[in-house]
Formats: C-alpha cells, sequence, structure tokens
C-alpha cells in the first residue's frame, strides 16, 4: 500500500488574521526619516509574519496536517540592495527555533516554493547572483529553525527565451556557481509554459536533483502526455533524498482557462494520478496548489472519505488499497 499526505500553501482560509506575508514596500520604509526605527519596523512585521506562521502551524496540527508550505515571504526587504547590512536573522532567532521545535515535535515537513524572480538559468550575472542571495535567505531560516535544508525549495527551471536546449544548457553552466549547500536545497518542478516533464527530467538526471511532480503543469505543457512511462525515472531522482517523493495536485479553472487554479481538486483528477502511482513508492506527499488553500484540503479529504478504495489514517492522510 502507499501512504498519501496532503498539504496546503502559505495561507489559511480558516485563521483570521494570521497572513504570514504581511511587507513593507522600500518607499514606506524611505519615507521613515529615523532609518534604525524603519529597520525596528521591519523586524516588528517579520516577527508577527513568524507569529502567524506559528499559529498556521498549531492550526495545522490540531487538523492532522503535517505537510505545508512556508511563504516566502515572511521577511520583507529581506535581500534590498539599500539595505546590505541588515543583519535581519538576529532578532528573529528565538522565534525560528521555536517554530522548528515545534516542527520537529509534530513530525511536519515543510519547504519552500521561492518566488517567479529566481532564475538560475538566467544570463544576466545579477538576476543569477540576487537569485543566489534570496535562495540563502531560504537556507538560513531553515537553519535558523535547525531544519535540514535538503531538498526544501522547490523551483522551476526559469527562463526559456525561445530556446529550450540553450536555456537547458545555461542551467547546467550556472548550477556550477551556486554554493553546494543551496544545490542540495533545491528540488525542481516542470511548469505550464516552458519546460516540460522531458525537459526537468533531463536536468534533474544530469545535476542529481529531485523533479516534483507537477500533474496540471504537465496536462497543460507536455511533448508526451503519458507520464507514466517517466514515473520510475522521477523515483529515482528521490533515491538519495531524506525526504519521501513529492507532486504538485491542482485542477484547471475552466477549460478556457486550463493553466489557471481551481479553488479546489477534482477529486478524479487527483485518482486517476494516484491510482497509476499505487504501490510504487511507499510514501509520496502532495501539494495542494489550489486557491480555497487549507479549505480545499478539507474539501478534498470529505470527498476521499466516501471511496472504497482508500483507508483513511487522521485529517490529511491515508492509505491507497
Amino acid at each position: 500500500m502507499t501512504l498519501v499526505r496532503l498539504g496546503y500553501v502559505a495561507m489559511s482560509m480558516h485563521l483570521q488574521n494570521a497572513s504570514p506575508s504581511q511587507t513593507m514596500t522600500f518607499s514606506a520604509f524611505q519615507k521613515i526619516s529615523d532609518q534604525e526605527a524603519a529597520i525596528r519596523k521591519l523586524e516588528r512585521i517579520a516577527l508577527s509574519n513568524l507569529e502567524n506562521t506559528h499559529r498556521l502551524l498549531k492550526h495545522n496540527a490540531s487538523h492532522d496536517i503535517h505537510f505545508y508550505r512556508l511563504t516566502s515571504r515572511l521577511i520583507p526587504l529581506a535581500n534590498h540592495e539599500e539595505l546590505p547590512d541588515w543583519n535581519y536573522m538576529k532578532p528573529l532567532k528565538e522565534k525560528l527555533q521555536e517554530i522548528g521545535e515545534f516542527v520537529k515535535k509534530h513530525n511536519m515537513r515543510i519547504d519552500f516554493h521561492p518566488d517567479h524572480f529566481v532564475v538560475l538559468n538566467s544570463s544576466k550575472v545579477d538576476v543569477l547572483k540576487n537569485s543566489i542571495k534570496t535562495l540563502k535567505m531560504h537556507y538560513l531560516l531553515l537553519k535558523g529553525m535547525k531544519i535540514d535544508p535538503y531538498h526544501r525549495c522547490v523551483l522551476h527551471v526559469g527562463g526559456n527565451y525561445d530556446d529550450t536546449e540553450k536555456s537547458l544548457e545555461k542551467f547546467v553552466d550556472n548550477w556550477m556557481d551556486v554554493p553546494r549547500s543551496i544545490q542540495k536545497m533545491i528540488m525542481l518542478e516542470n511548469d505550464d509554459t516552458s519546460f516540460t516533464l522531458d525537459d526537468t527530467l533531463y536536468l534533474c538526471e544530469k545535476l542529481g536533483i529531485p523533479l516534483v511532480f507537477d500533474y496540471h503543469h504537465h496536462l497543460a505543457h507536455h511533448t508526451n502526455e503519458q507520464w507514466e512511462g517517466n514515473w520510475e525515472r522521477i523515483v529515482a531522482t528521490w533515491k538519495d533524498s531524506p525526504l519521501p517523493i513529492k507532486m504538485h495536485i491542482s485542477s484547471p479553472k475552466s477549460e478556457s482557462e486550463f493553466r489557471h487554479h481551481s479553488d479546489y481538486v477534482n477529486v478524479n483528477m487527483f485518482f486517476n494520478f494516484l491510482k497509476e502511482i499505487k504501490g510504487t513508492v511507499p510514501e509520496i506527499h502532495c501539494m495542494i496548489e489550489a486557491k480555497k488553500k487549507d479549505e480545499a484540503l478539507f474539501h478534498l479529504i470529505q470527498e476521499i472519505k466516501g471511496r472504497a478504495d482508500v483507508e483513511m489514517i487522521d485529517g490529511s492522510s491515508f492509505y491507497l488499497k
């Protein structure tokens, strides 16, 4: 049997006033004449984001949710070029440790999916430099929580630049400039416009990176719709990971807006995937990328509970029979 665990992204539809992504623009920062006071305000916002993250994790624990994607916007202006000397980690140390202890106590899997401006195959030196800098922030946050950073950040390959082969090779070239500690943190995901499953598998196998299979993206963008023939290769990219294989699940908003995510996950679409991989892996973690966040998870679980081909374990986990 295969154990399936569900997770969701960043925000809760159930908790009030619990945004972990509160921010401050640089223009607002500049309007505060005392820069020390402005820095303290940034730190208060970051601490509030971490407090809300802790609240979200407690919410998850109370609903047996073991898998959660942290927002990448925990620290506003963390890597802004005008604030090169700001040691943003120092005031967050105690709260990060507290969050890490909670995660370990409740045996949760947490990870990140940095924003679209993190592009490792860019030909622009400053873009690559800033991308690595942003990834270092994610690394420091995980280390601050005392969480092993191995395979905790999902990235897309990057820009296609009208030449898939050259863009893939540029990723390989730039990968050599990425510090080894950051390399070990990365997972790659096939996307819905530029890099197919086959493209992404090429990089993952060449560079030893785990592949996060996005089923919806694959249906929207592929050279060969039959992904099943590549499943063993996908699984093999995880052979050296300390974590179970993960994938992304979402459903199209409509036929005309196929690439856009729906509010909820279509249970039949999800089980079309699951029935193909049943028994091939002992455990798989499925990140729900739906507009309704944790509500989409609860809704999906309610639909799954009525199925004869599952054995429920808790509020977000079940065995495929």
